[in-house]
């Protein structure tokens, strides 16, 4: 099955191999008619799934199908004389939904699980019997789409429902690739219900299941599923769209030709490579033909390129790139950065000289394979590589048991998919705290629109290393990630080794920090909402607000005071000047002290002020021609500093900082405090040292303060 093309003619281009073997479309209703017969001997396949077992083969060459046959047998016996609304018999439908896994590869494991997956729910065959014939692994995944399957899609069901399903998935990725696969067959035949039941069911396909079909990795199916949402939901666009297409199909395509071309640069490169024409779907050609207006011939395809080895991708870029005109914004290279769902390719798009725009697509056909089933090509989650071989060659008797009878019996709670995603695991977190199913159901959609992922490390070092968050997240959603509602206390997060504000927006690979408050009332401001993109974060500090509404954390975004120090303008402290009678004074700007090396200018009045040389003061000095005079230090060990304090916004600072400076025994003679901004705060203080060298000592003591980042000289 293609992900390109929902029309028989696509299909056909799109799936060549398919053409060459001369297999032939499955006919479901002949199929349906035939499966009213029974079961054909037990020595070989029944014919109704002849094409299923075809499917399979040709993805797992050495599966045993006997287990295919048995479960085709129980699931024709058990749906006998049930119909669907469509008239054809309900055998059908399990068929169709285990024909399009086996197309997309599925291992056998799920192709059983799907020809059973209405059997406990709508006949008399139990989770026991399915125990008991076919194994733990099967009944696991039968149990999982069964009790998704439960409830009803009326309005006021869907936020249960679909939480349930996350729950399956999180348990097994298997349960929702039969979900999803039962859901395009349902809307392939959604023509014999009314309009506005087939308008609501595809408003939720949009809504949850293609997000979900995307961020699985499963493009063959999200691909027909947004075309058939279309046509129902925007029936005079989709007409619009296959007019375009029915036009485009009776001129010259630019596109095999620009293929061949390809082919010939490729072939005298020598790289071995297949070059495909890979036609647009009919929601692809919507959007393009809404970002570009007019289209011509080679916006109806693309390219695609399918190579043996990653190295060969980026022989094939430097080929195109060398012997046509590339397009270089539109290069991406999601084989170096792959996305979230598992895709990898590299995307780029070349002019050829009579001014077509031809957009390419270079992969492996391993790359090709995930891109196309995504989850559905990783096989059984719960097996090595090793036991993924065996499980494909062994019966009933010898399939995965990962799972226990009690698994089977209560799949929610008993397992993890080792394989779940990060995208999963941050769902499945918030999914417990959302407070009622609207909340629930809002957020998972805003959450399922989110196309872009992210990944951030911790700077601590502790387990997870990386974080993994949706694209546009801040350190507030980091915070949330990584701590839970001890988040709460988060004053501040150091970003690359810099230190940042709460709000700052987070990029892929950034190396993240965050600052705790250790006073337990700390809490989140309402300001945070604003920045909070994760739902896991803004249903955490709705809470709070909620149960604190008098404790929000008061910020204020007024500009910064200018610094206001108290210095030793007025005292030469330890520093003598070599000029006769001249008052010497400390420069309030560096305010130097022993043993720093120093220099002197005469200002008005006849004084000498002393800064370090360091000061950027100095070469102001030199350059007004101020007269240098030589300055040095007295013996006597005392003197008079001014530092600078950044810290983050909480009770008690002040008095923490001023106990940590008199435990040194040093004497606080001035200090000023700042507004604060973004929970940061200013300080600065004006000490009197019994001793110059303990100075070092005396800024380590500050900086371990809780709250304070940084200390440095005035």
């Amino acid at each position: 099955m293609s992900a390109e093309a929902t029309n028989p003619e696509a299909r056909s281009e799109a799936r060549p191999e398919l053409r060459r073997r001369g297999r032939t479309r499955l006919d479901l209703r002949r199929l349906g008619r035939a499966a009213l017969l029974g079961p054909t001997s037990r020595d070989r396949l029944p014919d109704a799934i002849g094409h299923v077992a075809e499917a399979h083969r040709a993805h797992h060459p050495d599966a045993d199908l006997s287990i295919l046959r048995r479960a085709y047998v129980l699931a024709e016996s058990s749906h006998r004389g049930q119909m669907r609304k469509s008239g054809e018999p309900y055998i059908t439908h399990p068929l169709a939904v285990t024909l399009i896994l086996a197309e997309l590869g599925a291992e056998t494991t799920t192709l059983t699980a799907s020809l059973l997956h209405d059997t406990v729910e709508d006949t008399e065959v139990t989770l026991d019997q399915v125990r008991e014939e076919f194994g733990d692994e099967v009944c696991f995944i039968v149990d999982g789409v069964t009790k998704v399957e439960k409830i009803d899609y009326g309005a006021a069901a869907e936020p249960e429902t679909f939480r349930k399903m996350l729950v399956a998935t999180g348990n097994d990725v298997r349960v929702m690739s039969i979900k999803l696969a039962d859901r395009l067959h349902n809307m392939r035949t959604l023509g014999v219900m009314r309009p506005d039941k087939q308008a609501r069911i595809a408003k939720v396909t949009r809504d949850v299941l293609i997000p979900l079909a995307e961020r699985l990795g499963v493009q063959a199916l999200k691909t027909e599923l947004e075309d058939l949402v279309f046509a129902i939901l925007h029936p005079e666009e989709y007409e619009h769209t296959r007019a375009l297409i029915a036009a485009h199909a009776g001129e010259r395509d630019p596109l095999p030709a620009i293929a061949e071309s390809v082919r010939v640069v490729l072939r005298e490169a020598g790289i071995h490579a297949e070059v495909l024409v890979r036609p647009r779907h009919f929601v692809s050609v919507h959007r393009i033909s809404r970002k570009r207006g007019e289209l011509r011939g080679s916006d109806f395809g693309r390219l695609l390129i399918l190579v043996g080895e990653n190295a060969d991708c980026y022989g094939v870029l430097g080929e195109l790139h060398t012997c046509f005109t590339p397009v270089v914004s539109e290069f991406k290279d999601f084989i170096a950065v792959p996305k979230f769902n598992l895709y990898q390719s590299l995307h780029t798009a070349f002019a050829t000289s009579d001014g077509h725009v031809a957009e390419v697509i270079v992969r492996t056909r391993q790359m090709h394979r995930v891109a196309e089933a995504g989850v559905v090509a990783l096989g059984n989650p719960y097996a090595t590589a090793a036991a993924t071989a065996a499980a494909t060659a062994a019966a009933a008797a010898s399939v995965a048991t990962a799972g226990s009878a009690e698994a089977c019996a209560d799949p929610y709670e008993e397992r993890v998919d080792p394989t779940r995603p990060g995208w999963l695991s941050r769902l499945l977190d918030w999914q417990q705290s959302a407070p009622d199913p609207d909340t629930f159901w809002s957020v998972l959609r805003a959450e399922l629109a989110q196309d872009r992922e992210i990944t951030v490390f911790r700077a601590d070092g502790g387990a997870p290393a990386t974080i993994s968050l949706p694209g546009g997240a801040s350190c507030i959603d980091a915070a949330y990630a990584q701590y839970g509602e001890a988040a709460h206390g988060c004053i501040g997060a150091r970003v690359n080794g810099r230190l940042t504000s709460l709000t700052s927006r987070l990029s892929d690979g950034d190396t993240v920090q965050l600052l705790l408050a250790h006073d337990a009332s700390s809490g989140p401001s309402a300001d945070w909402l604003e920045h909070a993109h994760t739902p896991a974060a803004r249903i955490a500090i709705s809470s709070w607000l909620k149960a604190h509404p008098d404790g929000a954390a008061a910020t204020t975004t007024a500009a910064r005071a200018p610094l206001s120090v108290v210095g030793a303008r007025g005292g030469g402290g330890n520093a003598v000047a070599d000029l006769p009678d001249a008052t010497v004074r400390l420069a309030g700007c560096c305010t130097p002290v022993p043993p720093d090396a120093v220099a002197g200018f005469v200002v008005r009045g006849g004084a000498v002020t002393v800064h370090r040389v360091q000061c950027a003061a100095v070469a102001q000095m030199r350059s007004l021609g101020r007269t240098s005079v030589a300055v040095h230090w007295r013996a006597t060990a005392d003197c008079r500093v001014t530092l600078l304090a950044e810290s983050f916004g909480r009770p008690h600072l002040l008095a923490d900082l001023t106990e940590a400076i008199a435990r040194e025994g040093v004497e606080v003679v001035s200090a000023t405090v700042e507004p604060p901004v973004e929970q940061r705060v200013r300080h600065s203080y004006t000490l009197q040292l019994p001793d110059a060298t303990g100075l070092p000592a005396l800024m380590r003591a500050m900086r371990d303060v809780p709250g304070v980042y940084d200390v440095s000289r005035a």
